[in-house]
């Protein structure tokens, strides 16, 4: 499944001005604290509510659990989350490989995609969650588990700010060693460009489902990627054979456009088949939007996880 953004034009922040940002923290704080406030400017007041303390009322629910003063003011009935319901684990899954590094603009793939786990890290330890985070290429290079406490944000914070200069991706072996660690239930949020052979990751990734984890996947491209535009040849990613290839636009732009289309149609496939959702995004969208598509997902997950706590 693929979401556009859905957020009026004056709650976004300009991604170049975004990261003339040193501090990652800091961005991370900027892209949460601009998010929430265009929300209260918008259509869409009331959306951090439902994401973070409560949640509609169904029928099934105690009605002593409604907010009352929450219902004069929005005209809509809420109950408050009780703290299972909320406390989720969440894993953020970053490709660092070296087809990261690429960037048609003042800053790559790899920039950008940082900057996006570090904004999920800061949210979600600000709601109390539990996070963690594995950087990887063809392995793994950093695994912190995913945690609540004093300092484990900052933790996370300086895993980041790593540079990526990783190898080829290998997306097979870093799940299967993710699998082996994460034991609990929970989320994991894999952030990469995927493009490499995907012979295994619709295997891979229903083994997660099969456990029970939720998966949610953000691809994240170049603009110059989707459409070959410029006018020198450039180093990509071969997306069948995983090789480095010089690719000159004006002899093979048709040839190239329609190879990673049937790529991303492939990965658009197996996530619809498995119920994973997928964001494509590419690095020109204002990280609002990218927030607010995990926040719709994460709220699809807490809602199932409710109904099925309810069932049994």
């Amino acid at each position: 499944m693929v979401d556009s953004p859905a957020f009026p034009p004056a709650s976004l922040i300009d991604p170049i001005a975004l990261m003339q940002i040193r501090s990652l923290e800091l961005r991370a704080k900027a892209v949460v604290e601009g998010f929430f406030a265009g929300l209260h400017r918008s259509p869409y007041h009331g959306f951090s509510v439902e994401f973070t303390e409560y949640r509609q009322y169904v029928p099934g629910d105690d009605p002593r659990y409604l907010d009352w003063r929450l219902l004069a003011r929005s005209d809509r009935y809420y109950v408050k989350r009780f703290e299972d319901e909320t406390n989720l684990r969440t894993h953020l899954l970053l490709d660092t490989s070296k087809s990261m590094t690429y960037g048609s603009l003042p800053y790559s793939k790899a920039d950008y995609a940082t900057t996006f786990a570090a904004t999920l890290g800061y949210l979600l330890n600000t709601q109390g969650d539990a996070v963690g985070l594995v950087r990887f290429d063809e392995r793994i290079d950093d695994f912190i588990p995913a945690r609540y406490r004093t300092g484990h944000l900052r933790r996370i914070m300086l895993a980041l700010e790593k540079t990526a200069q990783g190898t080829s991706t290998n997306l097979a072996t870093p799940l299967d060693q993710v699998a082996e660690q994460v034991r609990k239930r929970g989320m994991l949020v894999l952030i990469s460009d995927l493009l490499a052979p995907l012979d295994d990751l619709e295997t891979k990734l229903s083994y997660f489902r099969a456990r029970g984890h939720e998966v949610v996947l953000f691809q994240i491209l170049d603009p110059a990627e989707l459409t070959l535009d410029f006018d020198e040849p450039k180093l990509f990613m071969d997306v069948e054979s995983g090789r480095e290839v010089y690719v000159d636009p004006s002899l093979a732009r048709e040839q190239y456009v329609q190879r990673l289309q049937q790529h991303l149609d492939a990965i658009s496939t197996s996530c619809d088949r498995l119920g994973i959702d997928r964001f494509q995004l590419t690095t020109d969208t204002p990280l609002e939007s990218a927030l607010g598509n995990f926040l719709r997902s994460r709220q699809r997950t807490i809602s199932r996880s409710t109904s099925r706590s309810r069932s049994t």
